[in-house]
C-alpha cells in the first residue's frame, strides 16, 4: 500500500456538543463520507464516528491544495500524516478501540461494535 498520501484526520464537533449520540446526525455523516468516497474524492481506510468527533484514515484522491496555498484547515481540524506501515495500523487499531476505551460499545472488531445497552 502506498502511503505517501494516506491521513489520520481527527474533526471535534463545536464546543464538543455529541450531536452525533443522536442516529439521525451519525447517519447523517456516514452517509456523507460515503458519498465523496463512492464519488472517488478519498479512500476511506477506517473511520470512527463518536459522540462528539470522527478519526478518519483516508487517502484524498488529490493533494496539491495545501501545497499551492498553505495551511487549508482550521486549528480545530487536526491531520497526521502516515509515515509507513506501521504508523498505519497504529493508527487503524486506535480509530477500531476508540469506542471500546470511551465505554460506547461493550465490544470492538474489525467492522463491528456491539452499542452498549442504555447507551443510544
Amino acid at each position: 500500500m502506498n502511503l505517501e498520501r494516506t491521513f489520520f484526520v481527527t474533526a471535534v464537533t463545536w464546543k464538543r456538543t455529541p450531536i452525533f449520540r443522536q442516529h439521525a446526525s451519525a447517519q447523517l455523516m456516514v452517509d456523507v463520507l460515503k458519498h465523496y468516497a463512492e464519488q472517488g474524492k478519498f479512500v476511506l481506510h477506517e473511520s470512527v464516528i463518536m459522540p462528539d468527533h470522527l478519526h478518519l484514515l483516508l487517502t484524498p484522491a488529490k493533494y496539491r491544495l495545501g501545497k499551492k496555498h498553505g495551511p487549508v484547515w482550521q486549528e480545530s481540524f487536526t491531520n497526521h500524516h502516515v509515515r509507513d506501515e506501521g504508523d498505519y495500523l497504529r493508527h487503524a487499531e486506535y480509530i477500531r478501540l476508540n469506542p471500546a476505551r470511551a465505554q460506547i460499545v461493550e465490544t470492538a472488531t474489525l467492522s463491528v461494535l456491539v452499542v452498549r445497552p442504555g447507551y443510544v
